[in-house]
This record gives C-alpha cells, sequence and structure tokens, in this order.
C-alpha cells in the first residue's frame, strides 16, 4: 500500500510505494533539531509530485544527503541521497506522511555518534 505526504502548503507531494510500521529517530544535529521520524526507500518506490521549483536543498557534513525543503512553509518532508551501502536511497520524513504515527514502531539511532 502506497503511503502519501505533503509539506504543510501542499506544494511539495510524493507518493511512497513501500508499506511500513517502522521508523528510525536519529539524534545527529539537523534530525534532532527538526524532530524527524524516518523511513528510507530505493528512489524507484518514490514519486515526488509537487513541482521542482517550489523546493531548495540543504546539505551539510559529508554532503551525502540533500535534504529537500518546501521554499513556501518550510517542511522537509523527504531527503535524496547515498546510504551506507553507496546505493542511491530516498529518506521520507514520516511526520509529513498521511500515516499514524503512534502505530510506529521507532528505533534509535545514535547519528551524533558519527
Amino acid at each position: 500500500m502506497a503511503i502519501t505526504g505533503s509539506c504543510h502548503c501542499g506544494k511539495v507531494r510524493y507518493t511512497l510505494d513501500v508499506d511500513t510500521d517502522e521508523a528510525m529517530a536519529c539524534n545527529c544535529s539537523i534530525c534532532r533539531r527538526k524532530g524527524y521520524l524516518l523511513t528510507f526507500a530505493t528512489p524507484d518506490k518514490f514519486a515526488f509530485t509537487g513541482a521542482a521549483e517550489d523546493l531548495t536543498v540543504y546539505t551539510f557534513g559529508s554532503h551525502n544527503i540533500r535534504h529537500q525543503f518546501c521554499k513556501t512553509c518550510g517542511c522537509a518532508p523527504f531527503g535524496e541521497g547515498t546510504g551506507p551501502d553507496g546505493q542511491a536511497m530516498v529518506a521520507v520524513n514520516l511526520r509529513c506522511a498521511d500515516v499514524d504515527l503512534d502505530a510506529l514502531k521507532v528505533t534509535r539511532f545514535d547519528g551524533a555518534s558519527l
């Protein structure tokens, strides 16, 4: 079953073709500040349905992830980059998805120690 999501104003929308009941909460500098709950997928499972001109990108550190933000409302629904295995991946912020957050099994990841 596909997961849909968007930024707050609705200009940045996506569909994720995965069924998940799990999320990762990372304590790295950006995830901690933004409160991300993430799930990961390969790019073929992700479809961005907004307009590219509504996005802005932020990278930091190793620049492995391109954090995508809505230029209008500032929400960060997803990021694109390279996973630890060297393969292309999409990191989806489930706080911007149409899912029951309370039903997710959340795994903690110590990204601050990397």
